[in-house]
């Protein structure tokens, strides 16, 4: 039987409910997002020419995590390798990596340290299951390489990330998806025989019995998988078209970006909003779901500021009604489409994302709730029966802006 993460790390991933994702490397010079690389066909005598340009100088990791910790953000994962098979950290199985470049740092240890020093933030890693630059996964035939030499690679640097950075969130696996996706004979994506997950994962829970693991393959998850992600949507939808599968009975994670890419681009300025952000964030919890929101840092290693702002805003809310997110669970109740529910043991938190009437209707209401209050300042709200349940009024002057809590008690 597949090893899992402890009870202790799976209940401390759930409580934690929101979390920042990053995405950077190479591909942040060319700013035409992370997946340059294969849209542009670039070759990669061409692509390598990136790594003497890289160097990241005004990279501060206590910055970022700052922003994570302002944001009400509880962990951080963060890319280690991507598809373009840059290392990100200072491997010792490759000489591809950052601290070849002028940069000659390693950001990934800095973050590590930085996070242990603040320790309310967790740090955790994304690790590309492909790779368009190591010859033994897309040139085994001119490299006389074999699968098993890529296979050897990939387990090495998961266990070099299990061993050398502490205590884990997680380890965020992308890559292997289904294969109807993409042409079956496109080196970029055939894979060369089986991940064997087994003793991937078996290690990793070993290494790091408190870290979940989640394989982003948008089908339903395997043995030795913990979370199961939904990339840039909620649980049960599939607007993206890459959700294949529906929410199991498990944690779930959903992954979301705040303007259109995952890595950098200059001239994507389509940034959500504060509130759109703030309603993903209680919809996902409402859904049993953690919120993995992410940034695409420069090639100067700076988190662009508005996202910072934006995530620094998310954290104003947060610190005001933090008790309907962290340490819930999904809501139970019957609501309007404009409101969603979380629930932390007997006390259920209304979100009233919405303006669509004087108040909320719950249908049938626990008999245990007596009371209603709003959320940030305690104030009471009057709680009185109507039709089969229960009509809570909220007055105009005491709504929020972005997402109003009521508390029922």
């Amino acid at each position: 039987m597949a090893k899992q993460v402890s009870a202790q790390g799976l209940e401390q991933f759930q409580d934690n409910r929101f979390g920042m994702f990053i995405h950077w490397g190479l591909y942040s010079i060319l700013a035409r997002q992370e997946w340059i690389m294969h849209i542009e066909s670039i070759p990669v005598p061409e692509y390598e020419k990136l790594v003497p340009q890289f160097n990241p100088v005004k990279f501060n990791a206590e910055e970022w995590v700052s922003i994570a910790a302002d944001a009400g953000q509880k962990y951080m994962i963060i890319t280690s390798r991507h598809h373009d098979g840059f290392s990100m950290y200072d491997t010792q199985l490759s000489d591809y990596k950052v601290t070849n470049t002028p940069f000659k740092r390693d950001p990934l240890q800095e973050l590590a340290d930085a996070c242990a020093r603040r320790g309310d933030v967790k740090l955790g890693f994304y690790s590309s299951l492909l790779d368009w630059h190591h010859p033994a996964y897309r040139f085994r035939e001119e490299s006389g390489l074999a699968w098993s030499d890529y296979i050897e690679f990939l387990h090495g640097q998961v266990r070099e990330l299990c061993t050398n950075f502490g205590d884990l969130a997680s380890i965020w696996f992308d890559g292997d998806w289904p294969r109807h996706q993409f042409n079956e004979t496109n080196a970029y994506f055939k894979a060369g025989g089986d991940f064997e997950y087994d003793k991937l994962y078996d290690m990793i829970h070993t290494l790091q019995p408190d870290a979940v693991v989640l394989n982003n393959h948008h089908e339903a998850p395997i043995p030795g998988e913990d979370i199961q992600g939904f990339e840039q949507d909620l649980p049960g939808m599939n607007t993206a078209g890459f959700n294949l599968s529906e929410a199991q009975e498990m944690p779930l994670e959903v992954c979301m970006t705040i303007n259109d890419h995952w890595g950098y681009h200059d001239t994507d300025n389509n940034h959500k909003s504060t509130r759109s952000l703030i309603h993903k964030l209680v919809r996902s919890a409402s859904l049993g779901a953690n919120y993995l929101l992410n940034v695409g840092p420069t090639p100067e290693g700076e988190i662009l500021p508005v996202h910072a702002m934006r995530l620094r805003q998310m954290g104003s809310w947060l610190k005001l009604h933090g008790e309907s997110v962290y340490g819930t669970r999904a809501g139970s109740l019957s609501t309007p489409e404009a409101v969603v529910s979380t629930q932390r043991g007997d006390t259920h938190y209304l979100h009233v994302l919405d303006d669509m009437s004087d108040g909320v209707y719950i249908k049938q209401m626990p008999d245990s709730i007596t009371s209603a209050t709003l959320l940030r300042d305690n104030s009471p709200l009057t709680l009185q029966p109507y039709e089969k349940g229960y009509f809570i009024d909220l007055p105009r002057g005491l709504r929020d802006p972005y997402d109003t809590v009521i508390s029922l008690q």
